[in-house]
């Protein structure tokens, strides 16, 4: 799977179009980012990515992980992003390992 490194100083616009070719062509990606500042510009490029696909049926959907990488010598832990279309669901209840969206328009604050 194709893994994009994402820093604070990471363009957001440019990342999220990234991220749209890589889902259009191999139907998920991975995106690493170490720290808030990185996670907070890979955070704004998967909502910008998700209004690049929307018109052509792809609903993105971001699942975080924890990983242990190693910079330079030293151990750091790393956040991953995995990045994929959320399977559609007929609103019947799924089976395991499969995503069943829900309506969440009328939980409040």
């Amino acid at each position: 799977m194709e893994v994009l490194k994402v820093s604070s100083r990471s363009n957001p616009n440019s990342v999220a179009g990234a991220l749209a070719g890589v889902v259009r062509q191999m139907g998920s990606v991975e995106v690493q980012v170490i720290g808030a500042g990185a996670l907070n510009q890979a955070i704004k490029a998967v909502a910008i990515a998700r209004g690049y696909v929307a018109p052509s049926g792809i609903d993105l959907v971001c699942i975080p992980t924890f990983a242990d990488v190693e910079i330079q010598g030293e151990g750091r832990t790393a956040i991953r992003l995995s990045i994929e279309n959320r399977v559609r669901s007929s609103g019947r209840v799924g089976t395991p390992g499969e995503t069943v969206p829900v309506d969440l328009s009328r939980l409040h604050a």
